[in-house]
């Protein structure tokens, strides 16, 4: 069975940077968007940014223009790199298809962003 495993969370201050990775265990990005979702405290979980196979990428509209989203595809993983960060973005960062399936669901990876 597939897993994911994300990493690279941690405590940052305000404008700074962080670089999620999603690893697969399988070849689950041959056919499937992949995406990072975020969950703060309180909310509901929401879709942050998607990539294809091929490259396209797509952004909820906070992050555009701060997290690009890339892949790696020989290595099966995806990454978020968080750039301007601010204590808005203080949540649990999980990455799963999209749609989301919930076998695929971790414990993701938190990110803590304040002075």
């Amino acid at each position: 069975q597939v897993q994911l495993v994300e990493s690279g969370g941690g405590l940052v201050q305000p404008g700074g940077s962080l670089r999620l990775s999603c690893a697969a265990s399988g070849s689950i990005f041959s056919t499937n968007v992949m995406g990072w979702y975020r969950q703060a405290p309180g909310k509901q979980r929401e879709l942050v940014a998607t990539i294809t196979r091929a490259g396209s990428t797509s952004y909820e509209a906070s992050v555009k223009g701060r997290f690009p989203i890339s892949s790696d595809n020989a290595k099966n993983t995806i990454y978020l790199q968080m750039n301007d960060l601010t204590s808005l973005d203080t949540a649990v960062y999980s990455c799963n298809l999209n749609p989301w399936r919930s076998i695929f669901w971790g414990p993701g990876t938190q990110v803590n962003v304040s002075s």
